[in-house]
């Protein structure tokens, strides 16, 4: 872990350089890989592309609790099963219709994956099929949160 230069002089080196020469090493380790690589890209890229469908699944449900109270209330009870999503404490509050978003994320992602999975489980997917369509994913759920496009929602 000590240098050549540290070695001659009889120094030992602080232990944040010490630290960072190992951190040096460590995409080194990575690089000589596993004993059973994978074969395929599919079944990495159904996780990664199931997350964003999730995410703009959440969105979608945002913006349909947001334009109804009747789904509000559906989303709270839908979420209820999440710890704090419902509490009488005036500390703590509650996360109210929050968690049946959270859950409807959750829907959208295991069932998008239950879909993709065995669809690219035996394909190689190409990086930037899986670079367009997560940034696809990922943006449009992120543009989705953004006020002036959709002027309905509230600013609380």
């Amino acid at each position: 872990m000590t240098s050549y230069k540290s070695r001659l002089s009889g120094q030992s080196l602080p232990f944040y350089i010490q630290l960072w020469n190992e951190l040096k090493r460590f995409p080194k380790a990575l690089h000589e890989g596993s004993q059973n690589p994978p074969t395929t890209s599919g079944p990495a890229a159904a996780f990664l592309i199931s997350g964003g469908i999730g995410a703009v699944t959440m969105m979608v449900a945002h913006h349909l609790s947001d334009t109804s109270k009747a789904r509000e209330a559906f989303l709270r009870t839908l979420g209820s099963w999440i710890p704090g999503s419902v509490s009488t404490d005036p500390m703590w509050g509650n996360i109210g219709s929050y968690a049946g978003k959270e859950t409807m994320f959750l829907i959208g992602w295991l069932v998008s994956l239950a879909i993709l999975y065995p669809t690219l489980k035996d394909k190689n997917v190409k990086p930037r099929t899986l670079f367009f369509w997560m940034l696809s994913l990922f943006t449009l759920a992120t543009v989705m949160t953004w006020h002036p496009l959709f002027p309905y929602l509230p600013l609380h």
